[in-house]
């Protein structure tokens, strides 16, 4: 775990906050490219937008981690984001601010689809160098041992303790245990659907249609990395929250895709 890459004055800054940092400013210049080849609006208008994420994204990751852990104080701390609800307030704040400036809905969240999966791969980089957001025990060659991890060191008895990891009872407490980089597998897979979506919106698709593939398989990597990250929130077996959710966004999305097919509204091209 690296806890500081430098410090102004009192201000402490962390691989995340930088990384963070990082992933606004290469989204905007994503955002910017994507407006341009789909022909829509300027650089005033992806500043709006990319502001309006930024605000809303982290607002909604840190009231859904308020709620979900019961937690109202988090929302005045440095920790505490929950991807979800970054994602819903982001989006809902995105497209508001796309309808108020008169931007087409639909070419807007394709635009923006791409720049969040690339912000998302970046950001989790911040995550695996501050040692949050790990998996489970591994023997894998590629397994990491965090020994400051947050919320805490990967021991065999925090692992046991935290998150019921099925550890041989026979391994020391204080054993630091090698476990899935699931933040790195996270950043492998969104770089490959960032990819994708770019190359997208240079064919031009029907408007929607780069936001839905973006989305779905974004959804996706999120339930299967799922099975392998180290939660206290698993319901109905195995399954968590972020799952759960997941789940629901590839079916609403598919609801969506099926009617795309009628005839164009205004303001949706």
């Amino acid at each position: 775990m690296i806890e500081e890459l430098f410090s102004v004055g009192n201000v402490s800054i962390s691989p995340f906050g930088g990384l963070m940092v990082l992933a606004f400013l290469t989204g905007w210049m994503q955002l910017r490219w994507g407006m341009r080849r789909l022909e829509l609006g300027d650089e005033e208008d992806a500043s709006a937008l990319l502001l309006a994420a930024g605000i809303g994204g982290i607002g909604g990751a840190k009231i859904y981690y308020a709620i979900l852990y019961g937690d109202p104080g988090s929302l005045l701390e440095r920790s505490g984001l929950v991807w979800y609800g970054g994602l819903i307030l982001g989006a809902a704040s995105v497209l508001w601010v796309a309808r108020r400036r008169g931007l087409p809905m639909l070419r807007a969240a394709d635009a923006g689809a791409p720049t969040v999966a690339l912000g998302y791969a970046i950001g989790r980089i911040g995550c695996f160098l501050v040692g949050d957001d790990y998996g489970l025990p591994t023997d894998l060659p590629w397994g990491v041992a965090f020994r400051y991890g947050l919320p805490g060191p990967t021991t065999a008895g925090f692992m046991r303790r935290e998150y019921g990891a099925a550890v041989a009872p026979e391994v020391p407490a204080d054993e630091l245990l090698r476990v899935h980089p699931t933040q790195l597998y996270e950043t492998v897979a969104c770089l490959a659907i960032w990819a994708l979506g770019a190359w997208l919106i240079t064919r031009r698709p029907r408007p929607g249609t780069i936001a839905t593939v973006v989305l779905s398989l974004m959804a996706a990597e999120r339930f299967l990395v799922e099975f392998v990250r180290a939660k206290d929130d698993r319901l109905f077996g195995h399954f968590t929250v972020a799952q759960l959710l997941s789940v629901a966004l590839i079916l609403v999305l598919g609801v969506l895709w099926q009617k795309r097919r009628r005839p164009l509204a205004v303001g949706d091209e």
